[in-house]
Protein backbone atom coordinates (compact mmCIF):
# COMPACT_ATOMS: atom_id res chain seq x y z
CA UNK A 1 0.00 0.00 0.00
CA UNK A 2 2.80 2.27 0.94
CA UNK A 3 4.48 1.71 -2.21
CA UNK A 4 1.10 2.13 -4.40
CA UNK A 5 0.58 5.32 -2.15
CA UNK A 6 3.73 6.70 -3.18
CA UNK A 7 3.00 5.85 -6.95
CA UNK A 8 -0.67 7.38 -6.44
CA UNK A 9 1.46 10.24 -5.37
CA UNK A 10 3.66 10.64 -7.89
CA UNK A 11 1.17 9.72 -10.72
CA UNK A 12 -0.95 12.99 -8.63
CA UNK A 13 2.14 14.72 -9.17
CA UNK A 14 2.95 13.95 -12.30
CA UNK A 15 -0.70 15.11 -13.37
CA UNK A 16 -0.62 18.22 -11.72
CA UNK A 17 2.53 18.86 -13.16
CA UNK A 18 1.09 18.04 -16.81
CA UNK A 19 -1.88 20.99 -15.70
CA UNK A 20 0.89 23.21 -14.08
CA UNK A 21 2.48 22.97 -17.26
CA UNK A 22 -0.15 23.29 -19.43
CA UNK A 23 -1.98 25.96 -17.66
CA UNK A 24 1.42 27.88 -17.80
CA UNK A 25 2.08 26.83 -21.61
CA UNK A 26 -1.52 28.47 -22.11
CA UNK A 27 -0.89 31.57 -19.30
CA UNK A 28 2.35 32.30 -21.43
CA UNK A 29 0.79 32.30 -24.75
CA UNK A 30 -1.82 34.23 -23.74
CA UNK A 31 0.46 36.60 -22.03
CA UNK A 32 2.54 36.53 -25.60
CA UNK A 33 -0.26 37.50 -27.47
CA UNK A 34 -1.28 40.32 -24.82
CA UNK A 35 2.51 41.46 -25.02
CA UNK A 36 2.61 41.30 -28.85
CA UNK A 37 -0.97 43.35 -28.85
CA UNK A 38 -0.17 45.43 -26.59
CA UNK A 39 3.26 46.32 -28.52
CA UNK A 40 1.20 46.58 -31.75
CA UNK A 41 -1.17 48.92 -30.24
CA UNK A 42 1.51 50.93 -29.24
CA UNK A 43 3.38 50.66 -32.52
CA UNK A 44 -0.20 51.22 -34.54
CA UNK A 45 -1.21 54.42 -31.68
CA UNK A 46 2.55 56.03 -32.44
CA UNK A 47 2.44 55.49 -36.18
CA UNK A 48 -1.05 57.70 -36.20
CA UNK A 49 0.50 60.08 -33.96
CA UNK A 50 3.21 60.47 -36.82
CA UNK A 51 0.68 60.45 -39.49
CA UNK A 52 0.53 64.21 -40.41
CA UNK A 53 -1.61 65.60 -43.22
CA UNK A 54 -1.69 69.31 -42.79
CA UNK A 55 -3.62 72.30 -40.81
CA UNK A 56 -7.12 72.03 -41.11
CA UNK A 57 -8.18 74.71 -38.77
CA UNK A 58 -8.32 78.42 -39.19
CA UNK A 59 -5.68 80.47 -39.60
CA UNK A 60 -3.65 79.99 -36.18
CA UNK A 61 -2.88 83.55 -36.38
CA UNK A 62 -6.26 84.57 -36.05
CA UNK A 63 -6.94 82.34 -33.10
CA UNK A 64 -3.58 83.38 -31.36
CA UNK A 65 -4.18 87.22 -32.09
CA UNK A 66 -3.13 89.15 -28.66
CA UNK A 67 -6.45 91.66 -28.83
CA UNK A 68 -9.49 92.34 -31.03
CA UNK A 69 -9.87 91.44 -34.95
CA UNK A 70 -10.54 94.89 -36.67
CA UNK A 71 -13.42 95.04 -39.11
CA UNK A 72 -14.64 97.22 -41.53
CA UNK A 73 -17.63 98.51 -42.53
CA UNK A 74 -18.84 97.66 -46.10
CA UNK A 75 -22.68 98.55 -45.80
CA UNK A 76 -22.21 101.62 -48.02
CA UNK A 77 -20.64 99.60 -50.84
CA UNK A 78 -23.42 97.70 -50.56
CA UNK A 79 -25.11 97.14 -55.06
CA UNK A 80 -26.76 95.22 -56.94
CA UNK A 81 -25.09 92.71 -58.72
CA UNK A 82 -23.37 91.53 -61.71
CA UNK A 83 -20.26 93.37 -60.77
CA UNK A 84 -17.25 94.59 -62.75
CA UNK A 85 -14.28 93.73 -60.72
CA UNK A 86 -11.13 95.13 -61.68
CA UNK A 87 -7.33 93.72 -60.91
CA UNK A 88 -4.41 95.51 -61.17
CA UNK A 89 -1.52 92.67 -60.54
CA UNK A 90 2.07 93.41 -59.97
CA UNK A 91 3.06 90.72 -62.35
CA UNK A 92 3.18 86.79 -63.21
CA UNK A 93 6.89 86.82 -63.22
CA UNK A 94 7.38 83.82 -61.37
CA UNK A 95 5.48 80.72 -60.43
CA UNK A 96 4.05 81.43 -57.29
CA UNK A 97 2.38 85.32 -59.26
CA UNK A 98 0.64 82.82 -61.97
CA UNK A 99 -0.63 80.26 -59.37
CA UNK A 100 -2.21 83.21 -57.22
CA UNK A 101 -3.93 84.78 -60.68
CA UNK A 102 -5.07 81.27 -61.31
CA UNK A 103 -6.42 80.71 -58.19
CA UNK A 104 -8.16 83.93 -58.40
CA UNK A 105 -9.40 83.44 -61.62
CA UNK A 106 -10.81 79.94 -60.36
CA UNK A 107 -12.90 81.31 -57.79
CA UNK A 108 -14.49 83.85 -60.35
CA UNK A 109 -15.48 80.90 -62.36
CA UNK A 110 -17.32 79.86 -59.61
CA UNK A 111 -19.17 82.88 -58.80
CA UNK A 112 -19.46 83.42 -62.75
CA UNK A 113 -23.74 84.71 -62.40
CA UNK A 114 -22.48 86.99 -59.61
CA UNK A 115 -18.82 88.74 -61.93
CA UNK A 116 -19.84 90.61 -65.24
CA UNK A 117 -17.27 91.33 -66.05
CA UNK A 118 -13.01 90.78 -64.80
CA UNK A 119 -10.81 93.16 -65.81
CA UNK A 120 -7.44 91.96 -65.10
CA UNK A 121 -4.00 93.90 -66.11
CA UNK A 122 -0.30 93.25 -65.62
CA UNK A 123 2.40 95.50 -64.62
CA UNK A 124 5.43 93.19 -64.87
CA UNK A 125 6.82 94.33 -61.83
CA UNK A 126 6.83 98.04 -62.89
CA UNK A 127 5.21 100.41 -60.11
CA UNK A 128 4.81 103.32 -62.91
CA UNK A 129 3.39 101.47 -65.08
CA UNK A 130 0.84 99.84 -62.09
CA UNK A 131 -0.17 103.42 -61.04
CA UNK A 132 -1.07 103.99 -64.83
CA UNK A 133 -2.82 100.55 -64.88
CA UNK A 134 -4.94 101.47 -61.80
CA UNK A 135 -5.91 104.81 -63.45
CA UNK A 136 -6.89 102.92 -66.71
CA UNK A 137 -9.35 100.92 -64.52
CA UNK A 138 -10.75 103.33 -62.56
CA UNK A 139 -11.97 105.28 -65.95
CA UNK A 140 -13.92 102.17 -66.78
CA UNK A 141 -16.16 102.59 -63.86
CA UNK A 142 -15.69 99.04 -61.87
CA UNK A 143 -17.46 98.13 -58.92
CA UNK A 144 -14.54 97.44 -57.05
CA UNK A 145 -10.47 97.00 -57.77
CA UNK A 146 -8.11 94.24 -56.34
CA UNK A 147 -4.12 95.19 -56.01
CA UNK A 148 -1.35 93.18 -56.02
CA UNK A 149 1.25 96.03 -55.72
CA UNK A 150 4.11 95.61 -56.73
CA UNK A 151 6.02 97.90 -54.09
CA UNK A 152 4.28 99.27 -50.54
CA UNK A 153 5.70 103.06 -51.49
CA UNK A 154 5.16 103.71 -55.02
CA UNK A 155 1.28 102.11 -54.91
CA UNK A 156 0.11 103.84 -51.83
CA UNK A 157 -1.21 107.00 -53.86
CA UNK A 158 -2.85 105.17 -56.18
CA UNK A 159 -4.88 103.22 -54.00
CA UNK A 160 -5.66 106.23 -51.67
CA UNK A 161 -7.10 107.93 -54.91
CA UNK A 162 -9.09 104.77 -55.80
CA UNK A 163 -10.67 104.74 -52.25
CA UNK A 164 -11.24 108.24 -52.35
CA UNK A 165 -13.02 108.37 -55.46
CA UNK A 166 -15.43 106.10 -54.15
CA UNK A 167 -14.21 102.41 -55.32
CA UNK A 168 -13.57 100.25 -52.67
CA UNK A 169 -10.14 98.67 -52.56
CA UNK A 170 -8.97 94.90 -51.18
CA UNK A 171 -4.57 94.72 -51.45
CA UNK A 172 -3.62 90.82 -52.33
CA UNK A 173 -0.47 89.50 -50.89
CA UNK A 174 1.60 93.11 -50.56
CA UNK A 175 0.58 96.36 -48.62
CA UNK A 176 0.78 99.89 -49.30
CA UNK A 177 2.36 102.49 -46.67
CA UNK A 178 -1.13 104.03 -45.60
CA UNK A 179 -4.51 102.06 -44.54
CA UNK A 180 -6.31 103.49 -47.04
CA UNK A 181 -8.26 100.22 -48.05
CA UNK A 182 -10.70 98.17 -46.90
CA UNK A 183 -9.21 95.04 -46.29
CA UNK A 184 -5.43 93.21 -47.10
CA UNK A 185 -5.75 89.33 -47.39
CA UNK A 186 -2.44 87.38 -47.34
CA UNK A 187 -0.78 85.14 -44.95
CA UNK A 188 1.22 86.68 -42.18
CA UNK A 189 4.88 87.69 -43.17
CA UNK A 190 6.02 87.85 -39.67
CA UNK A 191 5.20 85.04 -38.54
CA UNK A 192 6.84 83.23 -42.11
CA UNK A 193 10.36 85.33 -41.45
CA UNK A 194 10.16 84.47 -37.24
CA UNK A 195 9.15 80.58 -37.51
CA UNK A 196 11.87 79.78 -40.50
CA UNK A 197 14.62 81.49 -38.43
CA UNK A 198 13.54 80.10 -34.80
CA UNK A 199 13.71 76.67 -36.45
CA UNK A 200 17.45 77.68 -37.87
CA UNK A 201 18.18 78.49 -34.46
CA UNK A 202 16.99 75.89 -32.59
CA UNK A 203 18.24 73.51 -35.31
CA UNK A 204 21.73 75.12 -34.93
CA UNK A 205 21.66 74.88 -31.50
CA UNK A 206 21.52 78.80 -31.11
CA UNK A 207 25.24 78.84 -32.72
CA UNK A 208 26.52 79.17 -36.55
CA UNK A 209 26.87 80.94 -39.65
CA UNK A 210 23.83 81.94 -41.76
CA UNK A 211 23.36 83.17 -45.06
CA UNK A 212 19.88 85.10 -45.88
CA UNK A 213 18.35 85.27 -49.33
CA UNK A 214 15.01 86.89 -50.08
CA UNK A 215 12.64 88.24 -52.69
CA UNK A 216 12.05 91.11 -54.56
CA UNK A 217 14.28 94.54 -52.19
CA UNK A 218 11.14 96.98 -51.53
CA UNK A 219 8.35 94.66 -51.51
CA UNK A 220 6.70 94.29 -48.06
CA UNK A 221 6.34 90.48 -48.17
CA UNK A 222 10.37 90.18 -48.70
CA UNK A 223 10.97 93.21 -45.86
CA UNK A 224 8.24 92.49 -43.18
CA UNK A 225 10.14 88.27 -43.38
CA UNK A 226 13.75 89.74 -43.02
CA UNK A 227 12.78 91.81 -40.55
CA UNK A 228 10.86 89.15 -38.38
CA UNK A 229 13.86 86.72 -38.94
CA UNK A 230 16.35 89.33 -37.32
CA UNK A 231 13.69 89.60 -34.04
CA UNK A 232 14.71 85.99 -33.90
CA UNK A 233 18.20 85.53 -35.03
CA UNK A 234 19.09 89.15 -32.91
CA UNK A 235 18.45 87.14 -29.55
CA UNK A 236 21.17 84.43 -30.18
CA UNK A 237 24.44 86.41 -29.58
CA UNK A 238 26.71 83.09 -31.02
CA UNK A 239 24.50 83.64 -34.67
CA UNK A 240 26.17 85.44 -36.91
CA UNK A 241 24.71 86.52 -40.54
CA UNK A 242 27.43 86.15 -43.10
CA UNK A 243 25.45 87.92 -45.73
CA UNK A 244 21.74 89.36 -47.03
CA UNK A 245 21.02 89.02 -50.71
CA UNK A 246 17.71 89.50 -52.93
CA UNK A 247 16.59 87.07 -55.39
CA UNK A 248 13.58 88.57 -57.22
CA UNK A 249 12.04 85.61 -55.88
CA UNK A 250 13.80 83.74 -59.20
CA UNK A 251 15.11 80.46 -59.05
CA UNK A 252 17.81 81.05 -61.65
CA UNK A 253 18.57 84.13 -59.32
CA UNK A 254 18.64 82.39 -56.25
CA UNK A 255 21.10 79.54 -57.58
CA UNK A 256 23.64 82.71 -59.17
CA UNK A 257 23.59 84.43 -55.70
CA UNK A 258 24.02 81.18 -53.23
CA UNK A 259 26.87 79.68 -55.53
CA UNK A 260 28.66 83.49 -55.02
CA UNK A 261 28.15 82.98 -51.53
CA UNK A 262 29.39 79.66 -51.43
CA UNK A 263 32.53 80.40 -53.10
CA UNK A 264 32.93 83.45 -50.61
CA UNK A 265 31.83 81.71 -47.29
CA UNK A 266 32.43 77.91 -48.16
CA UNK A 267 31.76 75.89 -45.49
CA UNK A 268 31.45 78.41 -42.83
CA UNK A 269 27.93 78.38 -43.95
CA UNK A 270 25.88 76.16 -41.52
CA UNK A 271 22.27 77.12 -42.46
CA UNK A 272 20.28 79.04 -45.34
CA UNK A 273 17.54 81.70 -44.22
CA UNK A 274 15.52 81.73 -47.41
CA UNK A 275 11.75 83.49 -47.53
CA UNK A 276 10.52 81.68 -50.02
CA UNK A 277 10.81 78.19 -51.87
CA UNK A 278 11.45 79.92 -55.52
CA UNK A 279 15.22 81.03 -54.62
CA UNK A 280 15.59 77.95 -52.04
CA UNK A 281 15.13 75.61 -54.79
CA UNK A 282 17.89 77.43 -56.86
CA UNK A 283 20.34 77.73 -53.40
CA UNK A 284 20.05 73.84 -52.97
CA UNK A 285 20.99 73.08 -56.68
CA UNK A 286 23.81 75.77 -56.08
CA UNK A 287 25.41 73.31 -53.32
CA UNK A 288 24.73 70.37 -55.69
CA UNK A 289 27.16 71.85 -58.43
CA UNK A 290 28.94 72.97 -55.69
CA UNK A 291 29.82 69.47 -54.34
CA UNK A 292 28.21 68.74 -51.23
CA UNK A 293 27.02 65.08 -50.99
CA UNK A 294 23.35 64.04 -50.04
CA UNK A 295 23.30 64.94 -46.64
CA UNK A 296 25.94 67.52 -46.41
CA UNK A 297 24.19 70.73 -47.79
CA UNK A 298 23.24 72.59 -44.97
CA UNK A 299 19.59 73.38 -42.87
CA UNK A 300 17.50 75.52 -45.14
CA UNK A 301 14.07 76.90 -45.14
CA UNK A 302 11.55 77.45 -48.46
CA UNK A 303 7.54 77.47 -48.96
CA UNK A 304 5.20 77.06 -51.30
CA UNK A 305 7.53 75.32 -54.65
CA UNK A 306 7.53 71.88 -55.45
CA UNK A 307 10.93 71.78 -56.68
CA UNK A 308 12.14 72.77 -53.29
CA UNK A 309 10.66 70.07 -51.20
CA UNK A 310 11.35 67.88 -53.73
CA UNK A 311 15.69 69.03 -54.23
CA UNK A 312 15.64 68.25 -50.24
CA UNK A 313 14.22 64.75 -50.30
CA UNK A 314 16.20 63.63 -53.20
CA UNK A 315 19.51 65.45 -51.34
CA UNK A 316 18.43 64.70 -47.75
CA UNK A 317 18.55 68.18 -46.84
CA UNK A 318 17.51 69.38 -43.76
CA UNK A 319 14.14 71.44 -44.12
CA UNK A 320 11.62 73.51 -42.61
CA UNK A 321 8.84 74.76 -45.55
CA UNK A 322 6.30 77.33 -44.16
CA UNK A 323 3.75 77.76 -47.48
CA UNK A 324 2.78 81.40 -47.93
CA UNK A 325 -0.24 80.44 -50.29
CA UNK A 326 -1.05 81.79 -53.55
CA UNK A 327 -4.69 80.62 -52.80
CA UNK A 328 -5.17 84.30 -51.32
CA UNK A 329 -5.16 85.52 -54.87
CA UNK A 330 -8.89 83.83 -54.74
CA UNK A 331 -9.87 84.70 -50.91
CA UNK A 332 -9.25 87.66 -52.00
CA UNK A 333 -12.25 87.69 -54.25
CA UNK A 334 -14.18 86.20 -52.09
CA UNK A 335 -13.64 89.31 -49.79
CA UNK A 336 -14.62 91.72 -52.83
CA UNK A 337 -17.60 89.48 -53.33
CA UNK A 338 -18.64 90.16 -49.36
CA UNK A 339 -17.98 93.54 -49.74
CA UNK A 340 -20.34 94.32 -52.30
CA UNK A 341 -23.10 92.62 -51.01
CA UNK A 342 -22.41 94.71 -47.29
CA UNK A 343 -21.14 92.25 -45.33
CA UNK A 344 -18.13 93.54 -42.56
CA UNK A 345 -14.95 92.05 -43.65
CA UNK A 346 -11.07 92.12 -41.41
CA UNK A 347 -9.34 94.81 -42.05
CA UNK A 348 -6.16 92.04 -42.09
CA UNK A 349 -7.76 88.90 -43.30
CA UNK A 350 -4.52 86.37 -42.84
CA UNK A 351 -5.34 82.82 -44.54
CA UNK A 352 -3.44 79.79 -43.09
CA UNK A 353 -0.17 78.70 -43.63
CA UNK A 354 0.76 74.77 -43.39
CA UNK A 355 4.21 74.03 -42.00
CA UNK A 356 6.54 71.13 -43.57
CA UNK A 357 9.50 69.89 -41.83
CA UNK A 358 11.95 67.09 -43.17
CA UNK A 359 11.13 63.73 -40.71
CA UNK A 360 13.45 63.77 -37.47
CA UNK A 361 13.87 67.84 -37.76
CA UNK A 362 11.18 69.09 -35.59
CA UNK A 363 12.38 71.65 -32.98
CA UNK A 364 11.36 72.24 -29.58
CA UNK A 365 9.22 75.58 -31.03
CA UNK A 366 8.69 74.54 -34.47
CA UNK A 367 6.60 71.43 -34.98
CA UNK A 368 5.63 70.14 -38.69
CA UNK A 369 2.09 69.86 -40.01
CA UNK A 370 2.99 67.26 -42.31
CA UNK A 371 6.07 65.61 -43.15
CA UNK A 372 8.33 67.51 -46.66
CA UNK A 373 8.57 63.75 -47.74
CA UNK A 374 4.62 63.56 -47.94
CA UNK A 375 3.93 67.20 -49.31
CA UNK A 376 6.72 66.71 -52.15
CA UNK A 377 5.30 65.40 -55.16
CA UNK A 378 8.12 63.57 -56.80
CA UNK A 379 6.37 62.98 -59.52
CA UNK A 380 5.03 66.55 -61.03
CA UNK A 381 7.35 69.78 -61.75
CA UNK A 382 9.78 71.30 -59.88
CA UNK A 383 8.28 74.59 -61.06
CA UNK A 384 4.85 73.74 -59.42
CA UNK A 385 3.34 75.61 -56.60
CA UNK A 386 1.88 73.56 -54.07
CA UNK A 387 -0.68 75.92 -52.47
CA UNK A 388 -2.66 77.29 -55.14
CA UNK A 389 -6.05 75.57 -53.79
CA UNK A 390 -6.82 74.57 -56.98
CA UNK A 391 -7.32 71.01 -57.51
CA UNK A 392 -5.13 68.85 -59.57
CA UNK A 393 -3.23 72.14 -60.19
CA UNK A 394 -1.03 72.14 -63.46
CA UNK A 395 -0.04 75.55 -64.42
CA UNK A 396 0.43 74.80 -67.99
CA UNK A 397 -2.80 73.48 -68.59
CA UNK A 398 -5.05 75.92 -66.12
CA UNK A 399 -8.00 76.64 -67.88
CA UNK A 400 -10.62 78.84 -65.71
CA UNK A 401 -14.37 77.42 -66.31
Amino acid sequence: MKSRGRALKSTSAVKGAGLWEGNTKRAISAGAIAFTLLISYGLVREAAAQEKDGWKGVARTFLWNPGPIQLTETSKFKKNGPWTIAVSNASISNVWAVGWLHSLQYIAAKHKDAIKQLLVTDANDDANKQVADIQDLLQRKPDLLIVRPATAQALDPAVSRAMKSGVPVILSDRSVTSENYISLVNADDWSVGRISAQWIAETLKGKGNIIMIAGIAGASPAENRIKAAHEVFDTYPDIKILDLQYTDWSPAKGKTVVAALIQKYGKKIDAVWSDHGLEGSGAIEAFVDAGYKDGEIPPITCGDLNGCLTLAVKHKVPLMNIDYPPAMGGVSLEVALSVLQGIPVPKHYLISSDISISKGHETASVKADRWVEDYAQLNKPNDLIVSTGIPNYDPKTFKAE
